[in-house]
């Protein structure tokens, strides 16, 4: 069997002092007021704990009421698989750019450029034939005679 003892507390077992207008209170004591340093506050202890961030967010989960919990969790799932989605779909979409014009716009850009060639050489030798003739037409003056056959 199980015996109680009532242990009275010594602060409520002397009697208060009363002021002049008889109220009751207690002058304030210097040794009533103990050091409020400790070991335990120290801050240098702060940082010497061994925690990560993941477990210092994992510890505030308590203070999340567990329907709020599951919306977040709902939206971040929503907002992971749309994001893999968009990037999945993105890449794709680069490489068919890509791919497309290595194999469509190279070989045009190639053709082009031979194009361009080809008419830059006709248009050299047409000015090449206007200028023999200038040299003929340069020749053939109203002072000169014509060489005969």
């Amino acid at each position: 069997m199980v015996k109680l003892e009532v242990v009275d507390d010594e602060a409520f077992l002397e009697k208060p002092e009363t002021s002049k207008n008889g109220a009751l209170f207690q002058e304030e004591d210097d040794d009533d007021f103990t050091d409020t340093d400790s070991e335990i506050s120290e801050a240098s202890d702060i940082g010497d704990l061994d925690e990560s961030l993941y477990d210092r967010f994992s510890a505030l989960k308590d203070i999340v009421p567990p329907k709020t919990r599951a919306s977040i969790g709902s939206i971040a799932s929503n907002t992971a698989s749309a994001v893999s989605t968009g990037v999945t779909y993105g890449g794709k979409g680069v490489w068919v750019i890509i791919s497309s014009v290595l194999l469509l716009g190279i070989p045009y850009a190639l053709a082009l450029s031979e194009e361009q060639a080809l008419v830059e050489q006709e248009r050299q030798q047409g000015l090449m034939a206007e200028g023999a003739q200038g040299l003929m037409a340069a020749g053939e003056g109203p002072g000169e005679a014509k060489a005969a056959l």
